[in-house]
């Protein structure tokens, strides 16, 4: 079969993906925020006037506040009812390399907050350093041959290495002083600087998927500074082995898989209906291992990790109409639609380019994991479990373009992995999917259990819990937003139609 490289289709996956401990180095009591109220120049935004734009000036590094500095790009749409304010809510889309400053002046998670809430707060979205308008991080991909994201020889898997590790060391010839110190703790120390420039007592907080990294590490390190904080679509980083991490991803994808088959034997929108999905799915997999998969639509050859790369950025949305109408059409040999919808587009990875492209998410994400691979032995031996973990998907592609990008990744891991271990936190809400296939329902109990905080589980699928339009969901938001009050333990909210 034709593997997939690195710079292919499959590293897309970055886009979306994915510790508690205080060093002395961050512990020095000169890294505190500035005193509440230091102000930001807030101006109406270029692309739209009706949001005000601003920035924070903060360390690159903690630990040195009288070295370099950068500025962090805020994007603000004020309260609807001045009179009524509660305050601020600062929030961020997540990523890891997505900008919170396009979000807010798009409406985008600003845009799901209830009436009520907008009337009631103030609504600031962040780019984080090395995003956006925070000094974005740039890359170059590296000249030669293009390494294989499934490496089978030794040789490849070093080819691999090699390659990740000439990829991050672009990112530092081509970015500022601060490429080193982009993890989720590092940020939430900028998050804390923004807070007293916004002469907030206290942070509201709504952080969206890997947004929640960023929370979570507040909560730790600022316990009695967190008014209220919502963690929608949480991220685990008390995944300790690499093992852990694609497995738990690897079963989240399956689970939504499986219950993409159920829907397609229940529902009529379904082009598959009345066939089964995972027959045929069955069947497309096996023709492509034997290289007789045809897109009907571009007339390419598919390889089975373009088939899995189709079916898996659905399940996000999910899409599972179009999904059911692609693999009918592939069945069939017609074309039909394809599930690029389905992908997001808020950062953007390796590609084939020769110029330096912004791509903030790798830098980020191998600094807050610690992901070691041994050899290539191992990693085959990985790949004959996950399959046994998951018999359609396989894995998980974003987990497995994660880790492997991280392989030879030249950075400190600055923010490795460790069971969280809140103390003085008031109550946080953590919203999940039961079906979601890149923050596992899973990663959210173990959260939950971990910190003490209330899970509010949302019986459907898909990522990103509360732009989904349930009212379920909102209402329990809404008042957790306004009155700090969660659900009862274990509540749950039924799905929606989507």
């Amino acid at each position: 079969m034709r593997r997939q490289t690195l710079t292919g289709t499959a590293a897309a996956a970055l886009a979306t993906v994915v510790a508690l401990g205080i060093t002395p180095a961050q512990a020095n009591p000169r890294t505190e925020a500035p005193a509440a109220g230091t102000g930001i120049a807030w101006e109406p935004c270029d692309d739209e006037p009706e949001a005000e734009c601003g920035s924070v000036t903060v360390p690159v590094d903690w630990s040195t506040p009288d070295g370099p500095t950068i500025d962090v790009a805020l994007a603000r749409r004020t309260a609807t009812d001045p009179t009524a304010r509660i305050g601020t809510i600062l929030t961020n889309p997540g990523g890891p390399g997505a900008s919170g400053v396009q979000d807010a002046i798009l409406g985008g998670i600003g845009g799901s907050f209830s009436d009520e809430v907008r009337r009631r707060f103030d609504v600031v979205g962040f780019d984080p350093r090395g995003v956006g308008g925070s000094d974005p991080i740039r890359c170059q991909v590296p000249e030669g041959p293009e390494p294989k994201l499934f490496p089978t020889t030794a040789e490849e898997f070093d080819g691999l290495r090699a390659w990740t590790r000439a990829y991050g060391e672009s990112c530092r010839e081509h970015s500022g002083p601060h490429v080193d110190f982009l993890d989720s703790r590092t940020v939430a120390r900028d998050m804390d600087a923004i807070r007293a420039a916004l002469g907030e007592k206290k942070l509201t907080f709504y952080g969206n998927s890997y947004a929640t990294m960023m929370g979570q590490q507040y909560a730790t390190l600022f316990p009695q500074r967190v008014r209220a904080m919502v963690l929608d679509s949480t991220m685990d980083h008390s995944a300790a082995t690499t093992w852990d991490f694609l497995r738990s991803e690897t079963k989240a994808t399956q689970d939504s898989f499986d219950r993409y088959v159920e829907w397609c034997r229940t529902s009529t929108e379904c082009a598959l209906h009345g066939q089964d999905a995972r027959t045929v799915f069955r069947e497309l997999y096996a023709k492509a291992e034997r290289g007789e998969l045809v897109d009907p639509g571009s007339s390419r050859t598919m390889s089975p990790t373009d088939l899995l790369e189709d079916i898996q950025w659905t399940f996000l949305g999910p899409y599972w109409t179009q999904l059911s109408e692609r693999l009918a059409g592939l069945s069939a040999g017609e074309p039909g639609p394809t599930t690029d919808a389905a992908r997001p587009t808020t950062a953007r990875t390796a590609t084939t380019e020769q110029e330096p492209v912004e791509d903030p998410s790798l830098a980020i994400f191998c600094q807050d994991w610690r992901l070691p691979v041994r050899d290539v032995d191992q990693l085959r031996a990985y790949q004959e479990r996950l399959a046994r973990v998951a018999p359609e998907m396989k894995l998980n592609l974003q987990a497995w373009g994660s880790t492997m990008a991280c392989l030879g990744w030249p950075t400190e891991v600055r923010n490795p992995q460790a069971p969280l271990r809140w103390k003085g936190v008031p109550p946080v809400l953590v919203l999940n999917s039961r079906y979601d296939p890149v923050t596992p329902h899973e990663w959210a109990r173990n959260v939950a259990r971990q910190s003490g905080a209330t899970l509010l589980t949302y019986e459907g699928a898909g990522h990103g819990v509360y732009s989904f339009g349930s009212d379920c969901v909102g209402d329990a938001t809404t008042r957790y937003l306004i009155h700090v009050k969660t659900p009862k333990k274990g509540a749950r909210c039924p799905a929606v139609a989507q």
